[in-house]
């Protein structure tokens, strides 16, 4: 391979000399050896790894996608030390992969105009759009058409922005929603929508119900009674559609071609026949063509108690509610992007010009009282009284308005369309392409975007119904629910209910994809960025509101009912929490709110009544120390910060946490449902990596300022230089202002007869985790290690109801009051809440009343509900002898003799030594340790937990002396023991201000 020079004669920096490459991938091939151009692009000029942007490279942020991927970052920069290089082959596989026939896929015209206009042109055009007028008048027909419309244009715009927002799969709106919003809306949605559109099928079948059971009744035929004969045809409707739909989509497809030109052909028809001149037939049934009916039907003429705008409203709303279908099969769209906005909005147009010309055509021929009577007609001078308004066109029908029995006119029947066209029967043909071509596109619908929420697993028990078969991945299974619950409100049989109900259900569904939109525009989340220009945050906040008040005014039971329900399915959602991640903008508004608030408490001046325990804790792997984790998390739940810090050694063969070990350790703690941060740090000691954590940890107010250890169970048998890190740690936890607490977990065993140290656990000891742990421990300052890490199901002491027992606190040194606040957080939690906490101070015999008195009294002005104080007089008597004597055994190792002694070595170059002089000045110091350790295990065996004040190191004092001290103070007891200490600063106060 020949070398590349730049312009000054230097090597290229992007080129890998005398690299050879594998024989699965020789390189980028040459020209002369064949390649295309399509191939020599592949690479970039930086280097033969690096390859040039390709749409394939980001196919795989989807799971399903992982067949192109770019070269990692850590192989571009091994790519001068690597002699053997394999390329990654991008698209072999899929060249590989067997060719299956490809899906049925629909342009824009098919696909989504034609099938949006359709649905939309359903039971409510042919069967009830002429008794809106009647009554609600021409002014105010057009008004409720073009607020349906504006309502359903509006969330057209909105469906169409997040159409374009990238690359659109199967489930519809439900799709769309819950990778906008997440699944906390967007699945309810999903439920409530596929409800909807199982209805909404049984709506238009009960229609075709009516039209065939008027055609029967005309000739004479009865099956049972008006109501049951609609039910049963309906069900058989209903059940014939769903032949079709398991049929597959190229059967639908067809179909619906076939009811689009019976439609249009009954459109035709109709216009031609209003300009027809009626004959005497057709003006007994009140049809008198373009004449002064026009004006007099401009006003509404309410009939009825229940008739007024609002009930009209919903009536006639669902003849515009299936905009939604070109979204519903977006699965099955060859360009979804492009073809959802172009056909939905177009189908919104021509579908709205024809409802408007239909009701103003029908409203100025018809006149809205006849009888069908042909003697009606007035052949002289008019004699008595004349009522209607076919008086002025020669017709009387005053009897039948009197009495209230007119058949025909415009207010009286269904079938003025087909009165009044050139052809009554294809007219009917049209009134049926209507309803079956709605009831099928809902019916095809509905499982469609229910099969893809069962997927997505959120909810149980309906996954059965997720599975697809053929090639376009049918939903068969959710095919059948979808047809029991058409079936059963197709039983309901009255079409005016069913559209009532069904209005507050897409009501529900339109107020929620406004309101997605216009949460994705506020929350600047970087991965909302539709294509389509015409859309506006705020014109879909406003179609939400009107969305959401119309769902109460068309019927309020109903509207009430769908938002219990949506709110349960939403409660739901929440508790259990779904392990998914879609990018929704609830995250994106979520840190907004996060950012925003940091910032506003970043301005806030700490006050000591605001002080919350916020904890930096070096648990290493969280995963091998489950008590030191449950212990924190017990007290800063929903209440302070917590960050698990991992240390990570440089000497480790692994120098950074991967990010799947990582993801891991963050899904341990989720399913413990420990409220945690976890962050990883390299260092080349446990001192640096500390020193790092405590001055860069947390941001702004959201800082921590008490550092959580673990106690070094094992220290006798560690480095002097582990020790020295581990005290040191100590001071400089100190020397940064924080906070210390120091948890010991005893292992169960009775020590007060043997003074050795085993290694703890917060559950019942394992010889081969102690093996581990000996291992191990040099690395975190913690000793409730496990071997079985990734387990959530580990369960230690804070885990447990403690029941009646007591928490003792050894109050020593005033430290700020921290000694008795993370143990009064502790009683705050159920676990602990039936505990008594007991407080022990050290005082005088002689002023032992005094100073309970005065104890008591505090802690009352603390307001903590601590009611028992113990006033320690014996703290200055010598320890036993034993006793002591165990202490002078354990920190023999660590003696620098002034004479030498048997079986000792002595070292000069030994500055963690314990020198004899060192010895005898701290013997007091190390005696009152030995004697407080005798009183603790005397007062506190049946403790659930121990709080004990935690000495100050001293300057001078070696750094095994004072972790003999830790020891002495915390040896012998069966429950864990905290040894806390304050930055001296008061965490407690009595004053209101």
């Amino acid at each position: 391979m020949g070398q590349l020079t730049s312009k000054r004669g230097g090597l290229d920096p992007g080129v890998v000399p005398n690299v050879h490459f594998s024989t699965n991938d020789k390189g980028p091939p040459s020209a002369s050896e064949g390649g295309s151009k399509a191939e020599l692009q592949r690479f970039s000029v930086y280097s033969t790894l690096d390859m040039v942007p390709k749409q394939g490279h980001y196919a795989n942020t989807l799971p399903q996608k992982q067949l192109r991927s770019r070269p990692s970052l850590e192989a571009l920069r091994r790519a001068f030390k690597v002699r053997d290089i394999s390329l990654p082959d991008s698209g072999t596989e899929e060249l590989k992969a067997p060719q299956e026939k490809a899906p049925v896929r629909f342009g824009w015209i098919l696909g989504v105009l034609i099938r949006t206009m359709l649905n939309i042109w359903g039971v409510i055009l042919f069967l009830r759009l002429t008794l809106i007028t009647s009554q609600a008048g021409i002014v105010l027909t057009w008004v409720i058409i073009l607020m349906s419309v504006l309502i359903t244009t509006i969330t057209a715009i909105s469906i169409s922005a997040v159409a374009t927002n990238g690359k659109v799969l199967s489930g519809g709106p439900y799709f769309l929603i819950s990778r906008s919003l997440g699944p906390e809306i967007g699945a309810p949605i999903g439920v409530i929508f596929s409800f909807a559109n199982s209805q909404a099928c049984a709506l238009n079948a009960v229609g075709f119900a009516e039209v065939v059971r008027n055609l029967m009744r005309a000739s004479g035929i009865v099956i049972v009674d008006d109501l049951n004969d609609v039910r049963i045809i309906g069900v058989i409707t209903v059940f014939i559609l769903l032949l079709i739909s398991l049929a597959g989509m190229e059967w639908e497809t067809k179909a619906q071609i076939f009811f689009f030109i019976a439609l249009m052909s009954s459109f035709a028809n109709y216009l031609v026949g209003t300009v027809i001149p009626p004959s005497k037939e057709k003006q007994a049934q009140g049809i008198f063509g373009y004449r002064e009916i026009f004006i007099a039907n401009l006003a509404p003429n309410w009939r009825g108690p229940d008739s007024n705008f609002f009930q009209m409203f919903g009536l006639f709303f669902p003849a515009v509610s299936g905009i939604l279908y070109g979204v519903n099969i977006c699965g099955d769209l060859k360009d979804p992007n492009i073809a959802i906005p172009k056909g939905t909005l177009l189908a919104i147009f021509w579908t709205t010009i024809s409802y408007l010309v239909i009701s103003i055509t029908a409203a100025s021929c018809v006149v809205q009282d006849a009888s069908g009577n042909i003697s009606d007609i007035l052949t002289g001078n008019i004699t008595g009284v004349c009522m209607g308004q076919g008086c002025q066109f020669g017709w009387n029908f005053t009897e039948c308005i009197v009495s209230q029995s007119c058949q025909d006119g415009l207010a009286n029947t269904q079938q003025v369309m087909g009165q009044l066209s050139g052809w009554y029967y294809l007219v009917i043909v049209g009134a049926f392409a209507a309803t079956l071509s709605s009831a099928l596109g809902y019916l095809v619908s509905a499982p469609k975007i229910f099969q893809c929420l069962c997927r997505d697993k959120i909810y149980p028990y309906i996954g059965v119904f997720a599975k697809g078969y053929g090639k376009n991945d049918e939903p068969l299974r959710a095919y059948m629910l979808s047809f029991i619950i058409a079936v059963a409100f197709t039983l309901i049989g009255n079409l005016d209910t069913i559209a009532i109900l069904n209005s507050s259900l897409f009501m529900c569904v339109y107020a929620l994809i406004n309101f997605s939109c216009f949460h994705a525009s506020i929350t600047n989340s970087p991965g909302w960025r539709p294509q389509f220009i015409y859309y506006n945050k705020w014109v879909s906040l406003f179609g939400a509101v009107v969305s959401f008040v119309l769902m109460f005014l068309f019927s309020w039971w109903a509207g009430l009912i769908t938002l219990i329900v949506f709110i349960l399915l939403c409660l739901y959602i929440y508790y259990k929490k779904p392990k998914l991640n879609w990018g929704s903008t609830i995250q994106a508004g979520s840190y907004n709110i996060a950012l925003s608030a940091s910032l506003a408490l970043s301005g806030v001046e700490d006050h000591v009544k605001n002080f919350r325990p916020q904890c930096l804790v070096l648990t290493g792997p969280p995963t091998q120390r489950p008590a030191l984790v449950d212990f924190v998390n017990s007290f800063t739940k929903n209440a302070s910060l917590m960050i698990c810090g991992d240390i990570i050694m440089v000497s480790q063969s692994k120098q950074t946490r991967l990010q799947d070990d990582t993801d891991r350790l963050v899904k341990w703690m989720n399913k413990r449902k420990v409220r945690s941060f976890y962050s990883p740090f390299t260092a080349d000691s446990l001192r640096v990596g500390a020193r790092h954590l405590l001055q860069a940890s947390g941001l702004g107010k959201l800082k921590p300022n008490t550092l959580v250890l673990g106690f070094k169970s094992n220290w006798r048998a560690s480095s002097p230089e582990s020790i020295e890190d581990y005290i040191t740690t100590i001071n400089d936890t100190f020397d940064s202002n924080y906070c210390l607490c120091i948890l010991r977990m005893m292992d169960g065993l009775d020590t007060s007869d043997q003074f050795d140290f085993e290694v703890n656990q917060g559950f019942e000891p394992d010889e081969s985790v102690e093996k581990e742990d000996q291992q191990s421990s040099e690395k975190q300052p913690a000793d409730d290690m496990t071997d079985e890490g990734d387990s959530g199901e580990i369960e230690t002491v804070f885990q447990d109801d403690q029941g009646k027992k007591t928490i003792d606190i050894y109050w020593i040194a005033d430290d700020g009051g921290l000694t008795l606040l993370v143990p009064y957080l502790l009683t705050r939690r159920k676990r602990w809440s039936r505990c008594k906490v007991r407080v022990f101070i050290v005082g005088e015999e002689l002023n032992m009343e005094e100073s309970c008195k005065e104890m008591l009294a505090l802690l009352k002005r603390f307001r903590l509900d601590f009611n028992e104080v113990t006033v320690m007089t014996d703290c200055e008597r010598r320890p036993q002898a034993k006793n002591l004597d165990r202490f002078v055994d354990s920190v023999a190792p660590f003696r620098l003799y002034d004479e030498p002694q048997e079986g000792v070595s002595v070292s000069q170059n030994a500055p963690w030594k314990i020198s004899d002089r060192e010895f005898e000045a701290f013997k007091l110091k190390s005696e009152a340790k030995v004697r407080l350790n005798e009183i603790i295990r005397r007062n506190s065996k049946r403790a659930a937990l121990v709080v004990v004040s935690l000495p100050v190191p001293h300057s001078d004092c070696t750094s095994a002396l004072y972790m003999a001290w830790l020891d002495t103070l915390t040896c012998g007891l069966h429950c864990p023991v905290v040894l806390i200490r304050g930055n001296q600063e008061n965490v407690l106060t009595f004053y209101c201000q």
